[in-house]
C-alpha cells in the first residue's frame, strides 16, 4: 500500500507541477515507486522486467533532465526555446510512455510481469508523460512521424505475437499514436480516449487474469468451458479494435472527425489502415473462440465473478449508445 500510494501521489506531482524540475521529481518518485511493485511472486521474469524498465526509465530521466536544464540556459541566452533541445525533451517522454520508435523495452517487459502489473503498465504509468507531453505540442512534424511509426511499427509486430502480454503492449502502441493524434487536434479529447481504452483494456485482463492465461494457446483451451465470458471476452476485443457498435469506436470517430477538421487527411488515413491491420490479430485472437461446444456452460460457478464481469462488460459494450443519447441530451 506504501509503494502504491506514492507511485499515485509521484504521478498527481508530475501533473499538478509548475516547473519542470518539480515534473522530474514527481517521474522519479513514480519510477522508484513502481520497482517494488513489479517484484511480484506472480510474475514470470519478475527481475529482468525490474532491470529493463529501470534502466530505459532512468535514462530518458537523464536525458529529460538533461534537456530542461540547456533548455533554460538557452532561454536565457537567446531568450527562445532551442527546437533540438524540445525535440529531446519530447524523446525522453516518448521513451517514458513506450511510443513507437522508442518502444522496444515496452513488450519485453510487459512479457515478464502478471496481468494486475500489466495493467499498471499500460494505463497508470502512460498518464504523466503524456501530460507532460501535451505542454509541447509546438513541432507538429516530429509527432506527425511518432504517430505514423507506432501506429506501423505496433500494426507489422504485433501480427506475429502468441503471448498475450505482448498483444496487448503492441494494442498500447497503437493507442497511444491515436492519444497523440487526439492530443495534436484538441487536448481534452485525450482525457476521453484515455479512459475509455482504460476500461476496456481493464475488462480484458480481468478475464485474463480469471482464466490465468498468457498464450495463444492456453487461451483457446481456457475459452472452451464458459459461454458468457468467451461471449464478453470477444466483444471487448472488437470494442479495442474500434467497431462502431461498440465503446471503443467512438473515440476514434471523433479524433479522425477533428484531424480531418483541422486538415490532417494522409495522418487519419494512416492511422485508419494500420488500425486494420491490428484489427486483423485481435480478430484472430476471438475468431477460434466464436465456436461453441455442447458441454460449455452458460454461467460460472461464482456468481459474484458472474456479477462482475456482466456489470464491467454491460458499461463497456452498451457505452457507444449511452455517449450518443448523452450528446444528443445536451
Amino acid at each position: 500500500m506504501l509503494f502504491f500510494s506514492t507511485m499515485i501521489s509521484g504521478t498527481l506531482i508530475a501533473i499538478a507541477s509548475y516547473s519542470w524540475f518539480s515534473m522530474w521529481i514527481g517521474l522519479e518518485i513514480n519510477l522508484l515507486s513502481i520497482i517494488p511493485l513489479l517484484k511480484s511472486p506472480k510474475s514470470l521474469y519478475p527481475t529482468e522486467a525490474i532491470l529493463k524498465y529501470f534502466i530505459t526509465q532512468a535514462l530518458a530521466s537523464t536525458i529529460l533532465m538533461f534537456s530542461i536544464i540547456t533548455n533554460l540556459n538557452l532561454e536565457i541566452i537567446l531568450s527562445s526555446p532551442n527546437s533540438w533541445m524540445m525535440m529531446m525533451m519530447n524523446s525522453a517522454l516518448l521513451t517514458k510512455m513506450g511510443a513507437a520508435p522508442f518502444h522496444a523495452w515496452f513488450p519485453e517487459v510487459m512479457e515478464g510481469l502478471n496481468w494486475m502489473n500489466s495493467f499498471i503498465m499500460l494505463t497508470w504509468q502512460k498518464i504523466a508523460p503524456m501530460i507532460l507531453f501535451s505542454y509541447n505540442l509546438s513541432m507538429t512534424s516530429f509527432i506527425s512521424f511518432i504517430i505514423i511509426t507506432s501506429a506501423i511499427i505496433s500494426g507489422i509486430l504485433g501480427c506475429n505475437q502468441t503471448s498475450l502480454r505482448k498483444i496487448m503492449a503492441y494494442s498500447s502502441i497503437n493507442h497511444i499514436s491515436w492519444m497523440l493524434a487526439s492530443m495534436m487536434s484538441m487536448k481534452s479529447m485525450w482525457i476521453l480516449y484515455f479512459s475509455i481504452y482504460s476500461i476496456i483494456s481493464s475488462n480484458i485482463i480481468i478475464i485474463f487474469k480469471y482464466l490465468n492465461t498468457f498464450t495463444l494457446k492456453q487461451l483457446f483451451l481456457s475459452l472452451t468451458s464458459n459461454k458468457l465470458i468467451k461471449f464478453f471476452f470477444t466483444m471487448n476485443f472488437l470494442s479495442l479494435a474500434g467497431l462502431p457498435p461498440f465503446l471503443g469506436f467512438f473515440p476514434k470517430w471523433l479524433v479522425v472527425n477533428k484531424l480531418i477538421q483541422n486538415n490532417f487527411f494522409s495522418l487519419s488515413f494512416i492511422l485508419i489502415i494500420f488500425t486494420l491491420v491490428t484489427m486483423f490479430f485481435y480478430l484472430r485472437i476471438t475468431f477460434p473462440s466464436i465456436t461453441i461446444l455442447t458441454k460449455e456452460t452458460v454461467i460460472s460457478q461464482s456468481w459474484i465473478m458472474n456479477f462482475k464481469i456482466i456489470f464491467y462488460n454491460s458499461v463497456t459494450l452498451l457505452g457507444l449508445l449511452i455517449c450518443t443519447l448523452t450528446f444528443s441530451f445536451l
